[in-house]
């Protein structure tokens, strides 16, 4: 094994030189791809589950039950649209539709395959590729984020707005957790292409070279997802379904097509940094690196990832909140920045100390080996202990404590007053009827006329 840095893919700038025509069939072919892929995740996630579970799960609507998704898409489609009169209209519309957009922008850099050919005409099955592309696709998962976000927050409801709120911690936390897993990647590649990227794994995948990189990287996709055990911004055990609960017919559906779009993304992303993107997993076997072939391998490891997804949604619970971001900012996070450091100076090592490089088999090895320790000392190590509950027993209850009703926190006991008798007609209030704060009497009800009493 040698140090892969700075290799560039030399097939890398072709596509660059595609006719108009051929670059808009290519955007067509992406869009309807990644639609029939959702309705085949659907019936995928299904099916699975329902293994899972010891059911069925839908057999009925065609064979196997393979058109169940489409029936559900009909069914969005023809449901009442309900709006919310108080919402803040055009952030409430054009949220979901932000989500579903960012999704769709992310394949535009993933190669699918290697160098076809139409013919005499050849080109490379990927719409795109620029220098900073990897840092593209942050950018755009980021921006889809936000569709969340604006679309709790637009809804101007409770259950929304802490689903929004939800959302905006994962954003912040587990998108620092999955940068950082990738930049262990543009360090061994000396790229940020895409195509550079699966270029350099032609003899090692990153997944083997950069195994804590993979796995930190599979935990984030979960929070950048919204998957299970992650799912806290549209927990219905909690929040009803969170930042989506004032949605219906096609606005929901929008959303609920973003979720696995974004599903995909995250795998075909993870097949192309760590898993050797369309590379067959033995070189020896050139034949199988090229032409249609690649496509083939792509797949297979984008729809592994998937599977990966729904034995987790079968397997796991749903994380309470505080695990979650104990998680992400307690253990991932170090983790990540330990891993960062210490693969950086390895490679530094590499570069300006010759012997190391004709010893290429074992730095990896002794990097793995002294990051295993760092780890396993950061995850054994005992948190600080938490600090004593407030013993509110001997606390007196207060109920207008400030003005305003406050409820009795635990092992306070509540002063139940006798029940006021009823009173005959609305005159002068007595003083335990005086409005919290401050004496004051209800307003005396004006007196009755007594020709009206006698004509009643």
């Amino acid at each position: 094994m040698v140090f892969l840095a700075g290799v560039v893919n030399p097939t890398h700038a072709v596509f660059l030189h595609d006719y108009w025509w051929v670059t808009v069939i290519k955007a067509v072919a992406l869009l309807v791809i990644t639609i029939l892929f959702v309705l085949f995740a659907l019936w995928f996630e299904r099916r699975l589950v329902g293994r899972f579970q010891s059911r069925l799960g839908p057999n009925v609507r065609g064979p196997l039950g393979l058109l169940q998704a489409c029936y559900d898409a009909a069914k969005l489609l023809l449901k009442e649209d309900m709006n919310v009169t108080r919402a803040d209209k055009l952030i409430y519309i054009l949220a979901p539709m932000l989500s579903v957009f960012a999704s769709l922008m992310v394949f535009a850099v993933i190669p699918f395959g290697s160098e076809v050919s139409f013919g005499h005409y050849k080109t490379p099955l990927q719409l795109t590729d620029f220098p900073v592309a990897a840092l593209y696709i942050l950018a755009v998962t980021a921006i889809g984020v936000y569709g969340i976000v604006l679309g709790g927050w637009a809804s101007r409801g409770n259950y929304t707005l802490m689903g929004a709120v939800r959302s905006s911690a994962q954003l912040i936390s587990y998108e620092l957790v999955m940068g950082l897993s990738i930049v262990s990647v543009f360090l061994v590649t000396g790229s940020m292409s895409t195509s550079n990227i699966v270029y350099g794994q032609r003899h090692i995948w990153y997944c083997i070279l950069l195994a804590p990189s993979f796995v930190m990287y599979m935990i984030s996709i979960f929070g950048e997802t919204n998957r299970l055990p992650f799912d806290l911004p549209e927990c219905e055990g909690e929040l009803v379904a969170g930042y989506q609960t004032e949605y219906s017919s096609m606005k929901f559906a929008w959303y609920y097509l973003a979720e696995y779009i974004n599903m995909l993304n995250v795998s075909a992303v993870a097949t192309t940094l760590f898993l050797g993107g369309y590379r067959f997993p033995f070189t020896s076997i050139s034949a199988l690196n090229t032409g249609w072939w690649t496509v083939v391998w792509f797949l297979i490891k984008m729809w592994a990832v998937m599977f990966l997804f729904v034995w987790v949604r079968g397997t796991l619970v749903r994380f309470r909140y505080d695990q979650f971001m104990r998680l992400g900012w307690k253990k991932l996070l170090p983790c990540a920045l330990i891993w960062l450091f210490v693969l950086t100076a390895a490679m530094s090592a590499i570069f300006f100390i010759p012997k190391l490089q004709q010893r290429s088999w074992w730095w990896p090895l002794a990097i793995l080996a002294v990051f295993g320790l760092i780890i396993g000392l950061v995850i054994l190590w005992p948190m600080p202990a938490e600090r004593p509950v407030k013993d509110w027993s001997k606390v007196p209850y207060e109920p207008y404590a400030g003005g305003f009703p406050v409820p009795p926190m635990p092992g306070q006991t509540t002063v139940v007053s006798a029940p006021q008798p009823v009173l005959a007609a609305v005159g002068a209030a007595p003083e335990s009827f005086a409005p919290p704060g401050g004496a004051g009497t209800l307003p005396a009800a004006p007196a009755a006329d007594a020709e009206g009493s006698a004509d009643k």
